[in-house]
């Protein structure tokens, strides 16, 4: 059985300068009590990997609002101009990826492959410096992994040993984020007894998750 940790805990575990994996779509499937308590803790100089920076006020926005985000991994900003304007301002740095990309080097690092060949982004900017490999007669871009220092992951339920189950489309980057970092901690809606979420729903196994935050007030 895990533990369940406050949010403001779970903040303080993260240290500045620290890689995030956060999933979400447009903030649909952010843990946004685990960004609560780390904008709260003033956290500063973070790397984010994520699939946008949403919007202001909601997810990732609160971090870029608060000045916590150095550098951001991202296949595009989201509807939000407060990340344009401090990408234009140098306050912080950007990594653009293509999406299909982004998701697929996160998943590379967590079932450690040494990265993955793609064809996207051949003969734009983004092949720049970086190797080519033939294949069959073929160029692709070789991608490599990204791994987190932690993974923040949103769920619908977690059980007593940290099974997870997602609702619709809040699963998005989650499942996956949860194979690549060295610490995970899930953010459940609710907490439920093992048994309760059947099995085939089950998309996150209890063995990858090191912490879960406690139950909403």
């Amino acid at each position: 059985m895990k533990h369940s940790l406050k949010p403001e805990a779970a903040a303080a575990m993260i240290p500045d300068g620290a890689t995030l994996l956060i999933g979400g779509f447009m903030g649909v499937g952010t843990p946004e009590r685990l960004i609560d308590a780390l904008v709260a803790r003033g956290a500063k100089g973070l790397t984010v990997v994520a699939n946008d920076s949403a919007t202001p006020g909601r997810g990732i926005g609160k971090l870029i609002t608060a000045g916590a985000v150095a550098h951001i991994i991202t296949s595009h900003i989201g509807l939000n101009p407060e990340t344009q304007q401090k990408l234009i301002s140098g306050e912080i740095t950007a990594e653009l990826v293509p999406q299909g990309t982004l998701v697929e080097r996160i998943r590379a690092a967590g079932v450690g492959l040494g990265g993955i060949l793609t064809p996207t982004g051949l003969g734009t900017e983004v092949e720049d410096g970086k190797q080519v490999v033939t294949v069959d007669g073929k160029r692709y871009l070789l991608e490599t992994p990204i791994h987190g220092d932690f993974a923040l992951i949103a769920a619908q339920q977690a059980d007593y040993v940290g099974n997870l189950c997602y609702t619709l489309t809040a699963h998005n980057f989650n499942p996956i984020m949860a194979m690549a970092a060295r610490t995970v901690i899930a953010e459940p809606d609710t907490i439920v007894p093992v048994g309760v979420i059947p099995p085939d729903a089950v998309k996150t196994p209890g063995a990858l998750i090191d912490h879960i935050l406690e139950r909403a007030a």
